[in-house]
């Protein structure tokens, strides 16, 4: 097992990389969600897209230099303050790109060789994207979803995981049918959506990583975490006016719960 402090701090400064794009991701995706749902743009209108245009501070529209975006070290740098407008800069920026590099130098820690654990690095950085733009938006796109349900057929068959691909494959569909018949007994029984469609799909791409054996582990942890969130809002009285949670923020967390610690003792329930 790779454990050396080279490969260690290599890993991480990948992170801190892949972190930077993901901050650019949860940033903008939406952004081009909301676009696509509207009118074409026009023949002279500027490209929106995760290339252009580029990086900006959104108060003061001005360009940021390379040297002020820098993964970690710009912001410590710069104080958490933009350098022409001195807007302070959201917080989550660098800790998207701190935990980033965790996940991707934990990954090192916790599987054999460089190409599963950079598999598995990409699995747990776009579970980090998926639960903070769902928790600000309620969106979980398919932009990030369906590749990763790609991504753990592939690494299945590839060996980078401990689930053969029949298991992988039957993880996906089950775990998209299994939420999508909750949706519809729970529609049917109420008139309401108790979910969206982003979290049949999220399961179904954590089945493939994980197998269907760990199907009912990944729904105990995210349900029984998102009680335990509205039950602390509600008493806070925090609750949003709805009553509605986005689930697609624990079903990240279970998913990174399994990768690092494995499946919970049912002993521990």
């Amino acid at each position: 097992m790779p454990t050396l402090l080279p490969d260690l701090a290599l890993m991480a400064l990948l992170g801190l990389v892949f972190g930077s794009f993901l901050n650019v991701l949860i940033h903008r995706l939406p952004i081009m969600i909301e676009q696509s749902w509207t009118e074409p743009a026009s023949p002279g209108e500027p490209a929106f897209n995760l290339a252009f245009p580029a990086s900006h501070c959104p108060d003061c529209r001005h360009p940021i230099a390379w040297h002020d975006n820098l993964p970690l070290l710009s912001f410590v740098m710069l104080h958490g303050r933009c350098r022409h407008c001195h807007t302070s800069i959201s917080w989550q920026y660098p800790l998207v790109e701190l935990f980033t590099a965790l996940l991707f130098a934990w990954s090192l820690l916790t599987h054999a060789h460089w190409p599963a654990s950079l598999a598995w690095g990409g699995f747990a950085a776009a579970l980090l994207a998926l639960a903070v733009i769902d928790a600000r938006t309620t969106w979980l796109p398919d932009a990030i979803t369906q590749p990763l349900t790609w991504g753990g057929l592939i690494a299945a068959a590839m060996g980078w995981t401990t689930v053969s691909l029949p298991d992988a494959l039957a993880g996906a569909v089950a775990g998209y049918l299994g939420l999508w018949m909750v949706y519809w007994c729970f529609r049917l029984a109420t008139g309401k959506e108790g979910m969206g469609h982003g979290d049949f799909k999220l399961l179904a791409a954590l089945g493939a990583w994980f197998g269907w054996q760990q199907l009912p582990a990944l729904v105990l942890i995210a349900s029984l975490s998102g009680l335990l969130v509205a039950l602390v809002q509600l008493w806070r009285k925090r609750l949003p006016e709805n009553r509605q949670i986005a689930f697609g923020p624990f079903l990240a967390l279970a998913g990174a719960w399994l990768m690092f610690f494995g499946a919970p003792s049912p002993w521990m329930f």
